[in-house]
Parts: C-alpha cells; structure tokens; sequence
C-alpha cells in the first residue's frame, strides 16, 4: 500500500512540474508575440525591444523563484 503512495507522490510532483512549464511556455509565447505586434505593427520598436526582453528576463525570474 506504501508503494501506492510513493506513485501517486511522484505523479503529483511531475504534473505540477509538467503544469509550470505549460504554463511558462504559453506566457513567454504571448510575451513574443504581443512584443512582435509592437514592433511590426505598431512602428513601437524600443518599447517591443524592451518589453521582449525585460519580459523574458522577468518570466525567468518570476518562475525560478516562485518555482
């Protein structure tokens, strides 16, 4: 019954970790996308530039810590 336990402990920490990533991946791919869209389509090139990568430095920060 033990070992029981022991799977379902593992299956939990893989989920929540298989959760995080998901999770990240979506976030960081509309951070690039929305930074694109400034650039491209809204002639905002500096701000797309900062937002992108200010973004992404902030997404790894928030994960790692929080992670």
């Amino acid at each position: 019954m033990a070992e029981g336990q022991d799977d379902y402990r593992a299956h939990m920490e893989t989920y929540t970790s298989f959760n995080k990533l998901v999770t990240f991946t979506l976030l960081w791919i509309v951070l690039i996308l929305v930074s694109m869209a400034l650039g491209l389509v809204g002639h905002m090139s500096i701000l797309a530039l900062l937002l992108g990568v200010g973004g992404s430095v902030a997404l790894l920060v928030a994960f790692a810590v929080l992670g």
